[in-house]
């Protein structure tokens, strides 16, 4: 029995495996080892997937999380599995890691995250031989949600964009340039806060003005990331929100780099079950 988990800040999706067939579906709170205890997520999970999992003891459990990038905090995580579970083998790895799996399986291609934040590499079917570091979404996150929304609301607030779509953007939200500026800097995930624009962003894509900055915007994240790898010829593979909702545009700007996109998927974790099942085989 294998339990998998792709974790974003946001959200963690579980899945429990018997051979071949998913005897669980569960989401939880999401567990960022850079915000949260290990004893804070023994009791949540306590509260939340212990009882799911029942009297089953996974014998392996393959955690991807947003956060997850050295053995240290990994350690957090995984001593927090180890307790609740009792599982022999418990293996903690990022959530780069676990898209390049859940995407590429066992074959090379380059693996991006697009949500909130952005990340990518280059992985040659066994692990991740090149990373640029993605570096937030003040100095980086090119195409994430957030800087989709940092620059959004950056030119609405400088009456960049067309008339009336700040006026809209506005009320439609609640929102004041005053309340805007108290969110984003002296709020708690002020990048959240940002990306939670995107849905208005979406709605506006057929005006000019909104579709040149997301055209933009993806164009920069492939320049700064995805062409850095000399990945001519490679499958391009992305996963995440922004990738499953902008799918259209992205296809657009990857084809004028001449990039061959191979996936696109809202979350990585159905690739996952397939990589751990062949795993096994």
């Amino acid at each position: 029995m294998i339990l998998i988990a792709d974790s974003g800040s946001t959200k963690v999706d579980w899945r429990l495996l018997d051979n071949e067939k998913q005897v669980l579906q569960l989401s939880t709170r999401g567990i960022n080892p850079y915000f949260r205890s290990t004893e804070d997520i023994i009791e949540e999970l306590k509260q939340t997937l212990c009882p799911a999992v029942g009297n089953q003891v996974p014998g392996e459990i393959w955690f991807y999380g947003a956060g997850c990038t050295h053995a240290a905090v990994n350690e957090i995580v995984r001593k927090a599995l180890t307790c609740s579970f009792n599982s022999p083998r418990v293996e903690v790895a990022s959530d780069l890691l676990g898209a390049a799996r859940g995407l590429c399986g066992y074959s090379e291609g380059v693996a991006c995250i697009l949500g909130t934040g952005s990340n990518s590499c280059y992985y040659n079917g066994k692990e991740i031989v090149e990373n640029v570091s993605p570096l937030g979404y003040i100095l980086g996150d090119e195409g994430s949600g957030a800087v989709l929304g940092k620059l959004f609301v950056g030119a609405c607030l400088k009456n960049q964009l067309t008339a009336g779509i700040k006026e809209e953007f506005l009320e439609s939200l609640d929102l004041t340039p005053a309340g805007i500026l108290e969110k984003v800097y002296k709020q708690p995930l002020p990048n959240r806060f940002l990306a939670s624009f995107s849905p208005f962003i979406r709605k506006h894509l057929q005006d000019p003005s909104v579709r040149t900055l997301v055209e933009n915007a993806f164009r920069d994240f492939f320049v700064k990331n995805v062409l850095q790898y000399k990945c001519a010829g490679l499958p391009v593979h992305l996963t995440g929100s922004v990738a499953f909702h902008y799918q259209e545009i992205i296809q657009q700007i990857a084809q004028s780099f001449h990039l061959r996109i191979e996936t696109i998927t809202s979350s990585p974790v159905e690739g996952l079950i397939r990589y751990h099942r062949e795993k096994e085989n």
